[in-house]
């Protein structure tokens, strides 16, 4: 092979395969110029390379949100690293594989086997990334929401780019009247962003997770030196508060500390009571 052809399929098998320029030419010599032959080389190479990083924590990332159709796709993809996630390689990635998530409807079995624009399938191509850019990455998890029982909201904290950001909420309310009172769906998306709740109200909260927060209160307030039945009454107190907090209906409205959530559904509900059905919210790296 002279020299020309040997760069021509060079640029051919890191145009397919995102590769850096000296694997592709040690597959080429190992395959004797075979395209089809070295992309299964640099597979079975970047799949070498990803093991040794894949028990590496990877935390940071990338979080977009796909709407089309009233309906709405989330995406979590984790790098180690900030420098990673505002790689433009890893951006690409992240929004082809966005496109992928919303028509796969968040199926990540069907997502990982899904080819790409390049012909290749998403798993991967992320080998391939992983290869190239030599850190661990993980598609995290996904979540799709369709557009029945009502309207989708989205919000995303401090975009990247338009769909991209750290921190993305969305939330389906019903009893919404399109072109009327609609802005307040954002607006409690924006409020999920910022306040984090748990679930929708006090009696959604998992029981593990109340009975968890009154272990430590109880705990916290023998260990004070409070007489126990102080203790019983303060524990009481501290857990009302804990539900309260964590309750999407019971949580103190970010725009004004005068009302709860519940009381800005009741404001802003016209043709029928705004009642919120479900909501998420995905904040890069969390609980990692």
């Amino acid at each position: 092979m002279s020299n020309k052809d040997l760069l021509g399929n060079i640029k051919k098998l890191r145009e397919m395969t995102g590769v850096g320029f000296k694997d592709c030419k040690l597959a080429l010599d190992e395959t004797e110029g075979n395209i089809e032959k070295s992309i299964e080389f640099l597979r079975k190479k970047g799949i070498a390379k990803a093991s040794k990083k894949m028990s590496r924590t990877a935390a940071d990332g990338l979080a977009l949100v796909k709407e089309k159709n009233g309906e709405i796709s989330l995406i979590e993809i984790n790098s180690e690293t900030d420098f990673v996630a505002k790689n433009q390689d890893f951006i690409n990635f992240c929004k082809e594989l966005s496109e992928i998530n919303f028509n796969t409807k968040c199926d990540l079995n069907e997502l990982n086997n899904s080819k790409m624009a390049n012909g290749i399938s998403v798993k991967d191509n992320l080998v391939n990334l992983i290869a190239k850019i030599g850190e661990k990455i993980i598609i995290r998890r996904a979540i799709f929401f369709d557009n029945s029982a009502g309207i989708n909201f989205s919000y995303v904290h401090s975009a990247l780019e338009k769909g991209i950001g750290k921190i993305i909420s969305i939330v389906k309310i019903n009893g919404i009247s399109k072109g009327k009172n609609e802005e307040v769906g954002t607006k409690i998306a924006m409020h999920i962003a910022a306040s984090n709740p748990i679930a929708i109200d006090k009696e959604n909260i998992n029981k593990s997770i109340v009975d968890k927060e009154l272990e430590i209160i109880k705990a916290e307030i023998t260990n004070s030196g409070k007489p126990a039945d102080m203790a019983d009454k303060i524990s009481k107190g501290k857990i009302t508060k804990f539900l309260n907090d964590n309750s999407l209906l019971n949580q103190i409205w970010i725009m004004d500390p005068k009302k709860k959530v519940l009381d800005v559904l009741k404001e802003n509900s016209l043709d029928k009571p705004l009642k919120v059905i479900d909501f998420i919210r995905y904040k890069v790296g969390e609980g990692i």
